[in-house]
């Protein structure tokens, strides 16, 4: 099966099992399972790590679908591949309800004065705001870019760009192929700025 083939599967699997899943979601004991995810996320779901994502006030079922990711092995990290391994759909789904019930931080990151007026010119360009939502604050299986920290968020854009971060549907990856250094160092010092 190619890689093309397993990600749409997967995307598949993915939405079914999580779209409707997440209504009889626990969110105190997705709380409990998130214990150890409080290392490199944050007590609060607010990483402090620039290259650790941010969890708290994602779509639930964008953080369960990325979860799913890992444990089917169609995303690859060397700390959240072990951690997915174990996790049941509904351990996936009450977790994710917990995170999104979290307030997101305002952002630390201060975004320069030439990247906030390009930044909103390439997230239209580049469709940014077409699946990311109008605000960039997520949306379903899609998650939140807006206030995500840099060093993340350059790491996934570079991953989409090389063909190297699973994508469920291609349309990151497709997305990513037009865009230059400049565009992706845009693109973070912006997107690291906005507040929710």
């Amino acid at each position: 099966m190619t890689r093309i083939a397993r990600s749409a599967a997967a995307a598949t699997v993915a939405l079914c099992l999580f779209s409707g899943a997440a209504l009889a979601a626990d969110a105190e004991a997705g709380k409990a399972k998130a214990a150890v995810c409080a290392a490199c996320h944050g007590n609060d779901g607010n990483s402090t790590d620039p290259a650790v994502p941010t969890l708290a006030g994602q779509p639930a079922q964008a953080i369960a679908t990325q979860l799913f990711q890992f444990r089917e092995g169609n995303r690859q990290n060397p700390q959240m591949t072990p951690m997915a391994a174990n996790l049941s759909n509904a351990d996936m789904n009450n977790i994710a309800e917990y995170f999104s019930g979290l307030k997101a931080a305002p952002p630390k990151h201060q975004t320069s004065a030439a990247n906030a007026e390009l930044g909103p010119q390439l997230t239209k360009k580049f469709n940014c705001t077409q699946c990311h939502g109008p605000k960039l604050l997520g949306q379903q299986h899609i998650p939140r870019i807006a206030g995500q920290q840099p060093e993340y968020l350059r790491a996934q854009l570079k991953g989409f760009k090389a063909s190297t971060r699973a994508d469920l549907d291609g349309n990151m990856t497709s997305a990513a192929q037009a865009l230059t250094d400049k565009d992706i160092d845009v693109l973070v010092d912006y997107l690291a700025g906005l507040g929710g």
